[in-house]
């Protein structure tokens, strides 16, 4: 499929909200090979559609739109076009939560029983545990594929999507560890209803929406009133096809906003420039929250606080049926790459990968310093690691795996490797990252590439033969 490039600004202008510190003037190269990377990557995974945009020191500095919002029409993404944003919603939510806490109508450590009596395990977890997803709720939306597929499809109650997970014990203590559970924000929601004596979405278009201006972003009950909204897309065997319909009543304050590039950067100017919470409400989002048992969880408030290519990152990804999206914000160069999609793949998901190639290319210093391999690398595990890992993603042979590895390979476990990882195509390396020891056992940590903006974690462990006797991914 062929892409052709919609919208190139290469003018700045600024943005309200954002500090008007002067942008980095880049060379024409670097938003070519930016380019040339991005239709690599939308041409490798036969993503339909997208639209990036790129604000440096306050000023947005590059917008792109590719592809088809709708492939069977022949529409063109356009930068004003709707995508879905999934998860990147769950900001929204955890923004109102602090509105409320700030204006003196609820306390993050109270327990969710004070507010929801009747919700699960409501007097075992706190508001925090919620925002934070250290309470150890099971997720509602957890279930073989094609049942939450037909289920999803149908609307449902607040009080059926909880009883998905009601009887369910929690998965772990909680502020002991972290899980990700979209039933945590679906409770946050219901918290913001009860507090406010609002409706969730009445909530967040009066008290964020419309006091920032934005105008383009609405919540999938709008999608069939909006004339620039993209179709969704997935991969069903290898067939990219329409990606199945999800009732709002599904995603809710865990996941049903839809938005454009444009809107999302007012978002991010108010948020960060405390135009929606204060300073210091902004500080506890984005700082991560420390387990008892884990250490930090990588996660604030509705953020993550992670790192990429070495580089400390905040933001969020966020995934639909047929959408997948990522804003991320990189502090140290005060950079924010947007980037929304039509496409609904998780492997990899195209949102996170574009920003990941962007940024790459505007810093490859950076870039290339963080995928260096470690020196004490020892090359016949290397070897052994790369081979294995491409056993995992074609179910061929395993001969670089223990006997008892294979035998579970050989039960099913195989079966679901291959499955999850071989739409990301042959890895272009194995860039081994250092080792340790844990359990008793030296473990050596890869990263495995497959082209720009793509890769995943891969340990190792070898056992007396040089075979790979345990190992983990991600």
């Amino acid at each position: 499929m062929r892409f052709s490039v919609l919208v190139l600004f290469l003018t700045c202008f600024f943005l309200p909200g954002y500090s008007q510190s002067q942008t980095l003037q880049r060379p024409a190269a670097r938003w070519i090979k930016a380019d040339q990377d991005i239709r690599t990557a939308i041409t490798r995974y036969d993503v339909p559609g997208a639209s990036i945009m790129v604000i440096e020191h306050g000023r947005i500095v590059w917008t792109h739109a590719y592809g088809k919002r709708d492939i069977q029409h022949n529409l063109a993404v356009q930068m004003d076009t709707h995508f879905e944003i999934g998860s990147i919603t769950k900001q929204f939510t955890a923004v109102s939560i602090l509105q409320l806490r700030d204006a003196g109508k609820l306390k993050l450590d109270d327990p969710l029983s004070v507010y929801l009596p009747d919700a699960p395990h409501a007097k075992e977890v706190t508001l925090r545990n919620l925002l934070t997803h250290t309470s150890g709720l099971h997720d509602y939306l957890d279930g073989p594929p094609a049942e939450i597929d037909r289920l999803a499809a149908l609307p449902i109650s607040y009080h059926d999507l909880l009883s998905r997970v009601a009887a369910m014990p929690l998965d772990f203590p909680p502020g002991s560890q972290w899980s990700y559970s979209n039933t945590g924000y679906l409770l946050l929601g219901k918290v913001i209803e009860v507090v406010s004596g609002e409706p969730y979405r009445d909530y967040i278009q009066q008290r964020i929406l419309n006091p920032l201006g934005m105008r383009n972003t609405f919540t999938t009950a709008d999608e069939s009133h909006l004339p620039n909204m993209a179709i969704g897309y997935r991969h069903e065997n290898g067939v990219q096809a329409i990606a199945p319909f999800i009732d709002p009543s599904w995603g809710s304050s865990a996941g049903f906003l839809i938005s454009t590039p444009e809107d999302l950067s007012r978002w991010d100017a108010a948020l960060h420039g405390g135009k929606v919470v204060s300073p210091a409400s902004y500080r506890e989002m984005t700082t991560a929250f420390m387990t008892t048992k884990n250490g930090s969880a990588d996660y604030g408030f509705g953020l993550f606080v992670d790192s990429m290519y070495g580089q400390p990152r905040v933001g969020h990804t966020g995934g639909a049926q047929g959408f997948t999206a990522a804003d991320e914000y990189f502090p140290e160069q005060d950079t924010r790459i947007i980037a929304l999609t039509n496409s609904g793949d998780k492997t990899p998901e195209a949102g996170e990968t574009l920003t990941n190639i962007v940024f790459a290319d505007l810093y490859p210093s950076i870039a290339a310093n963080a995928l260096k391999p470690a020196t004490e690398e020892n090359s016949l595990v290397t070897q052994a690691a790369g081979a294995a890992f491409r056993e995992l993603q074609t179910g061929a042979n395993y001969m670089h795996f223990s006997s008892r590895l294979k035998d579970k390979f050989a039960h099913g476990s195989g079966e679901k490797f291959k499955t999850s990882l071989s739409p990301y195509g042959p890895a272009s390396a194995a860039i081994f990252r250092h080792t340790r020891l844990e359990g008793g056992y030296q473990w050596y940590d890869y990263l495995i590439l497959f082209g720009p903006g793509v890769s995943i974690p891969f340990s190792v462990r070898m056992d007396q033969d040089g075979v790979v006797a345990g190992f983990s991914i991600g």
